[in-house]
Formats: structure tokens, sequence, C-alpha cells
């Protein structure tokens, strides 16, 4: 694979019926063809299509803008003459198909009607089997395997208060950078796939587990999960009602109200004012009233501890039982979440936006918040898990006898051990 930006490189941005067709054709007679949506939103549930690229080979690529709106815009092909000139392409399972976590641009497919088929590669999926414990980020892996620096979105839009819609970019601005991320995809996969497929393990991992378990995971996330909003909002009641009352018991132990958030005002009354013992610093120097600290703190004063009470249930509120009920998406009425597949190393998945992994369920408040996650009508939620699932993978490569006569006998394996 050539490594560095090519100084020619000629992206085509596509405005009229007659270059689309000649585009269309090409797509449809290409080996491979790596592909990318630019939308209105990073919700996959909410984003709209403002313009689609396409690579068929090193360099040929182009753009094909359907929704950009500014004083000035060109006429573009309507979003409906584009994708449903594609429609047949996108569902064609025999049409080999390449992207940069293609999970995302089939959501933006789905909500416009659009079903995908024939995803052949993932980048994102070859970066992580091959590397998992670096970052998988497409402006990075170029710059990593290619040495070629991408425009990077902020440099198109902008960030931060002044950042536009990707339908305000100028189309030729659009093109430069929605055709380079088509091109640079197509350009990853012929320098990350041959080192996966020269090994039997990788490979297997990634055609057997990984990509199989994206589409997987695109059907949970279009699924979403069903929770009981009104649940939720009383939950929030008794959660507020319990907040304020610890909030009064911390001023009356602390001898007078204070901001309970401030790390300063917390750290002059716990230290200062009642000369408790300062177990480490922050970098300036302050006595540090982190969770850690806090914790020790609680085995023998009642402040810290009604403050790590406060802190827990103000989280959960915040959090949960305040934020879950405002997320139900208004067309399904439920609530999706976004399962990455390439973010823990360990090959676990994470769940974000909103994070419906880590709901505590030690404490009697959380196991309450799992309570508003329910069923539709005439289904029921079934919970299975791996019995110690880390123990046996132990037991099979140590061959301990022991360990594996126990698992063998069905006994209590935490006795056993």
């Amino acid at each position: 694979v050539a490594k560095g930006k090519p100084a020619d490189l000629a992206y085509e941005c596509v405005l009229d019926a007659m270059a689309f067709e000649r585009w269309t054709k090409a797509i449809r007679a290409a080996p491979l063809v790596a592909f990318d949506t630019e939308t209105t939103s990073l919700d996959p549930m909410a984003a709209e299509i403002v313009g689609l690229s396409f690579a068929i080979a090193p360099g040929r690529a182009c753009y094909v803008p359907v929704a950009h709106r500014y004083a000035g815009a060109p006429d573009q092909l309507s979003r409906d003459e584009v994708l449903g000139g594609l429609r047949d392409w996108f569902a064609d399972a025999r049409r080999p198909k390449l992207g940069q976590n293609v999970k995302y641009d089939e959501h933006a497919l789905a909500n416009h009607g659009i079903a995908l088929a024939g995803v052949a590669h993932d980048t994102l999926l070859e970066s992580y089997v091959l590397e998992a414990h670096r970052p998988h980020d497409m402006d990075g892996l170029a710059w990593r395997h290619l040495d070629w620096k991408t425009i990077a979105y902020a440099e198109v839009a902008g960030k931060g208060a002044s950042q536009i819609g990707f339908d305000q970019v100028p189309v030729e601005r659009a093109t430069e950078y929605s055709a380079e991320d088509a091109d640079v995809t197509l350009r990853l996969h012929a320098a990350m796939y041959p080192q996966l497929a020269g090994d039997d393990r990788l490979r297997r991992v990634y055609e057997t587990i990984e990509l199989p378990v994206r589409e997987v995971l695109f059907r949970m996330e279009r699924s979403g999960v069903l929770v009981d909003a009104e649940l939720l909002r009383a939950q929030s009641r008794v959660l507020g009602e319990r907040v304020v009352a610890l909030e009064q018991k911390a001023y009356e132990l602390a001898g007078g109200p204070f901001n309970l958030a401030s790390p300063k005002q917390l750290g002059e009354i716990l230290f200062d004012r009642m000369k408790l013992p300062v177990a480490k610093k922050t970098a300036t120097g302050q006595p540090s009233t982190d969770e850690e600290v806090l914790q020790e703190l609680a085995a023998d004063y009642p402040l810290p501890k009604v403050l790590l009470e406060h802190r827990a249930l103000a989280k959960l509120k915040s959090t949960y039982t305040d934020k879950l009920p405002q997320m139900v998406n208004p067309r399904t009425g439920r609530v999706h979440t976004t399962f990455s597949q390439a973010t823990a190393v360990t090959g676990r998945l994470a769940s974000s936006d909103p994070n419906l992994q880590n709901i505590p369920v030690r404490t009697e408040e959380g196991r309450r918040i799992r309570e508003a996650f329910v069923a539709s009508k005439g289904h029921v939620l079934v919970s299975a898990d791996y019995s110690q699932i880390e123990l046996r993978i132990m037991a099979h490569l140590s061959g301990d006898p022991a360990l594996s006569r126990a698992f063998e006998a069905g006994e209590d394996i935490h006795r056993a051990t």
C-alpha cells in the first residue's frame, strides 16, 4: 500500500443525474466499494443523511450531496432520488461493501428505510482485532498505517459553540472531506486486512465473531429497550427528597450550610474545622476529598459517610431517574443505547448514551432503577449469565486436578477454592 497522501487526488462532486448514473454503474461494477454517510446528528437513531461518498479504487471517489442548505448552495439531487437509485445495491448481499464503523451508517440508512447487506469489511473492527489496545479512529489509523494526515471534522465544520451542521458545509469542502474518508477507508483495508488474513486465529476472530456481532448489535440498538418512564419519575421524586434530607443532615454535622459539591469548602470543613486526618493531597497540595479518602474516613466519622451517600444518590438521580425518561425516542417509545465492540481491550462491549451497563446492582436504589426496564406486552425479560467463566477457563488452562474435579462434581466453587 502506497504511503503518504497523494498529490493528484481527483474527487468528484456529483450534482446531476448524468454524473450520478455514471457513478452508479461504476459502483455496481466495482469488486469492493467503500462508502460513508454524512449526517445531521451523532445520534444514530436521529441522523438524517446530508450526503454519501463512495470509493471504488484508490484515488477514485465521489461525494453525492443531497441536503446541503446554505445561501448560494448549488442544486443537488434529491435524497429520495439518490437512495432510490442505490436501494437495490445497498440491499444486495452479493455486492461487497466496506466502511469505518459501518454500524452507524447502517442506522443512518435505516432511518430512511434503506436496508444494508453485504458488509464484507469494517476497518474499525480490522484495527480492533489487530491492535485492540490502540485507538481505532479513522484519522489516527490513516496516520498510523498510511502516513496520511486526513482532513479533521473540526477543520470542515468548526468546533464548540461555532460548530455548524454538516448541511451548512459548502459542497466543495464536503467533497474533499467525505470522498477522502471513503478513499482512506479503502486504502486502510488494503493495508490492514492482509495482516489479519495471514493469521488464521486473527482471521477467525474477525470473520466469525466480530463481523457477525456487528450485525447483532445493530439490531439490538435498533430495537432499543422499554423503560417505565412514570416509575422513573416517581423514583426521581423520592431520591430528590432523600438528597435534600442528606444535605440538611450534612449541614447539621458540619455546623452550618456549605456547598457539598465544592472540594474547597469540603476540605476546609473536614480538615480545618473538624481536624480529621489528611489521607492524601491533590496535585496543588490541597487535602484530597475524593471517593477513596471519604471511604476511609467514613469508617470512623459520620459526615464523610453522609457525603458519600449524598453523592451516590445525587448521581443516580441525575444520571438515570432524571435523564432516562428524557432519552426515550419519541418515534419508538424506547431508549436506544450504542454498543461499542471496539472499546474495551478485553473484548467486552461498552454501552454509551445512555450507559446501560453500569447501573448499580448492589444498592437498593440501583436495583429499583433496574425495575424500570420492562418487557413489552406479551414478552418477558430473561437474564442469563455464565457461571464462573474465568475460573472455568483457569481450570482448563492450568489442568489443576482439584479445581477441575470441583467443577465436574458441581461443588460450590468458592468453598472448593
